[in-house]
């Protein structure tokens, strides 16, 4: 048995061991859809690189890492990371934990969704894919963040904490987050993921984003796992007329990372920012995958995605945009550049276009290079150290995507994770 196919087995064996123990086991819709989701997991198996979408991407090490124990409650005190905004839910080991969250305040509905599932019939599970690690969520999870913002309600800045609390053993965590904005809605929602095990473990959320007629949806995302994490994350948005999802994700940490995001502009006058910044160190690899469907007229798109490689890490980027026949009048732009900082550092580039519509304005375009040693000289040459004339090049690189974040807050953040980053490459490098 290959170790994908061992790896398989232990989850559906997991689930066959906890799947009466689970939230809602006395559901029948929701058994259903946990079973179904088995079946297709089991049918599928962890893809292999042979499956074109996952060509540069191994998952071989999750497989073989033998996740197998079942999680126990974390109940103490856990290590959070600091502070971006007075209102967050915090979960820890992909549960909610209430004593630790502060969301008396919000003008909205939020909380566990192990608490709501009886509300959730007909949705949990309408937007994510039929894909196997979606089906591992479904089949596996616990809790996850619900989110209901009413129609015109602006509902301010959120902070979602996602920490991983030390462990020795190997364990896995699947939340499945479900995001909803009423009509001309408003809410900014921070995501931070942070980790303290010293065994490897696996993070695999899941994210499903309804955004009705004229909502807004900032989304930030801060992956600062720990070293030996493995991190397997999928967001799908749907957006309704005249909707607005903006999101921004900084991967950082993580042993191996899979961004995976799927938004479908569904009526007509959306936009979509799907923008983003890969960070990664020696021995790590990450990977952000896109999906953009434009299914309506005069929807609007922009993709700029960075990265920046050390030692010998390697970077995936593969982002697809499909226009279909309906939807004319669309504008779609996608960007993706790399700087690799070392001889080792690898990055892999699939930017993809299919368009079945005759008037659109589309265009995509991926770099690859290293520090330019004339800019670098520049700088020498007016007294800057080197360490410092590198650090300026890099967030000059960064800058493009990172302004592109509309809220001052999360912007703030996201510079605060790049400069953290970069202090540690020099640290590495003394």
């Amino acid at each position: 048995m290959t170790a994908l196919a061992t790896g398989t087995a232990g989850f559906l064996a997991r689930f066959e061991g906890l799947r009466d123990q689970l939230p809602g086991a006395r559901r029948p819709w929701l058994n259903a859809l946990r079973a179904d989701a088995a079946q297709a997991f089991a049918a599928a198996g962890f893809p292999s690189r042979r499956v074109e979408a996952w060509k540069y991407t191994d998952l071989a090490p999750i497989a073989q890492a033998g996740f197998a124990e079942p999680l126990t409650a974390v109940n103490g005190d856990v290590a959070l990371p600091a502070r971006i905004v007075p209102a967050r839910a915090v979960f820890v080991d992909g549960r909610f934990r209430g004593d630790l969250s502060n969301l008396k305040d919000v003008p909205f509905r939020a909380g566990s969704l192990a608490q709501h599932l009886g509300e959730t019939q007909g949705r949990l599970g309408a937007l994510a894919g039929k894909g196997a690690l979606d089906a591992l969520n479904t089949m596996l999870f616990e809790d996850g963040l619900i989110v209901d913002v009413p129609e015109g309600v602006d509902g301010g800045v959120l902070e979602l904490v996602n920490v991983a609390a030390p462990s020795e053993r190997p364990f896995a965590f699947h939340p499945r987050h479900l995001i909803r904005l009423g009509r001309n809605a408003r809410l900014t929602l921070i995501e931070t993921t942070t980790g303290e095990a010293a065994a490897p473990y696996l993070h695999n959320p899941v994210s499903e984003i309804a955004l009705a007629e004229g909502a807004t949806l900032i989304h930030g995302r801060l992956q600062q796992e720990a070293a030996s994490a493995f991190q397997l994350s999928a967001v799908h948005a749907e957006l309704a007329q005249g909707a607005t999802y903006d999101n921004f994700t900084l991967n950082a940490g993580a042993r191996l990372a899979r961004n995976e995001i799927h938004a479908a502009l569904a009526g007509p006058g959306g936009a979509c920012h799907m923008n983003g910044a890969q960070l990664l160190s020696d021995g790590q690899h990450a990977d952000t995958t896109t999906f953009l469907d434009h299914a309506a007229p005069n929807c609007a798109s922009r993709q700029t995605y960075k990265s920046v490689l050390a030692g010998r890490s390697r970077g995936v980027f593969q982002g697809k945009i499909l226009v279909r026949q309906a939807a004319q009048k669309t504008d779609g732009y996608q960007m993706n550049q790399a700087l690799l900082l070392g001889p080792e550092a690898e990055m892999d580039s699939k930017p993809q276009l299919e368009i079945y519509a005759d008037d659109v304005k589309c265009s995509h375009g991926a770099t690859v290079g290293e520090l330019d040693a004339e800019q670098l000289f520049y700088l020498r040459a007016r007294g800057i150290p080197e360490s410092k004339a590198k650090a300026m090049l890099v967030e000059a690189f960064l800058h493009e995507a990172v302004e592109t974040v509309a809220d001052a807050t999360l912007r703030d953040a996201l510079m605060g994770a790049v400069d953290a980053w970069w202090t540690q490459q020099e640290g590495l490098a003394a």
